[in-house]
């Protein structure tokens, strides 16, 4: 054998023997399963707080259910104004009514000083009572044709059949009897039903003739301005508005102030002052 190799192979001995070892010992299976079981039992439990079902309704909650909560109240409000009640109600009477005495105080705070107090379909009443706000102060088929009489007078047009049936009590009702009376009118961009008042004084038989002529003129794309110009061409004057005009007075002339020399007025000034007129006597 190669003494070189002989000589190498006692280095390498030498050298792991010189060399420190860490034996690792084997732990027992069951051990490590009881630490993991002491670990859980020393952990505490955890502080969240517990969801009740039973308190669910009574907790100040979210935006959701408060406004939840006063969309009710606003839909009962018009439901017993459309049924002729109008007495106003307090808030304790309110809740009674919608079944929502279990609220939280927070919320039932919220409604009276805030959430009612600012609703636009809600009349407030010596500041702690509450009623349904229409939008038409009508009670009967009467002041609903005055309504109407009132708009066709002064040129503001029809009136939405929905905020009727929302403002007048027994509504359905009040419409049938007038029936003959009230024009309806359906508005072609969403199908809206518009109530007008049927003024018979207005109704005159149009010769038929006319009639040809008047549907067969097409104006769509056309404006006031351009009707206007249209018919002076043609020799016909438009209608101008002939109401009573409130009449121009004259500008009345400032008084004209002659400004003289400031120094000749501060010597007259100064005279007066020390120049006193002397009695002449015979």
């Amino acid at each position: 054998m190669d003494p070189a190799l002989l000589r190498e192979r006692e280095a390498f001995k030498k050298r792991a023997i010189a060399t420190p070892t860490v034996e690792k010992k084997s732990r027992p299976e069951g051990s490590s399963q009881q630490r993991d079981e002491s670990k859980k039992k020393i952990r505490p439990p955890s502080s969240g707080p517990k969801l009740d079902s039973s308190n669910y309704k009574t907790m100040t909650g979210s935006s959701q259910y408060r406004f939840g909560v006063l969309a009710k109240i606003v839909k009962h409000m018009r439901t017993r104004h459309q049924d002729g009640d109008d007495h106003p109600l307090t808030m304790e009477e309110i809740l009674d009514e919608t079944n929502q005495l279990d609220i939280g105080s927070g919320v039932k705070n919220w409604l009276q000083t805030e959430a009612l107090m600012n609703n636009p379909k809600i009349d407030v009443i010596d500041g702690n009572r509450f009623a349904f706000k229409p939008v038409y102060r009508i009670r009967d088929g009467k002041s609903l044709l005055k309504l109407l009489k009132q708009h066709d007078l002064k040129g503001l047009g029809g009136v939405l059949l929905e905020d009727v049936q929302e403002s007048l009590p027994h509504c359905e009702k009040a419409l049938k009897n007038r029936a003959s009376e009230i024009v309806y009118i359906t508005r072609p961009i969403d199908k809206k039903k518009i109530l007008f008042y049927n003024d018979k004084t207005a109704n005159f038989v149009v010769d038929e003739e006319f009639q040809k002529f008047w549907r067969a003129v097409t104006v769509d794309a056309m404006d006031d301005g351009k009707i206007d110009e249209y018919l002076e061409k043609q020799g016909i004057r438009s209608m101008q508005d002939h109401g009573i005009k409130k009449p121009v007075l004259p500008k009345r002339k400032k008084p004209r102030i002659r400004r003289g020399n400031s120094r000749s007025r501060a010597i007259m000034s100064i005279l007066r002052m020390f120049w006193r007129p002397t009695r002449i006597t015979r």
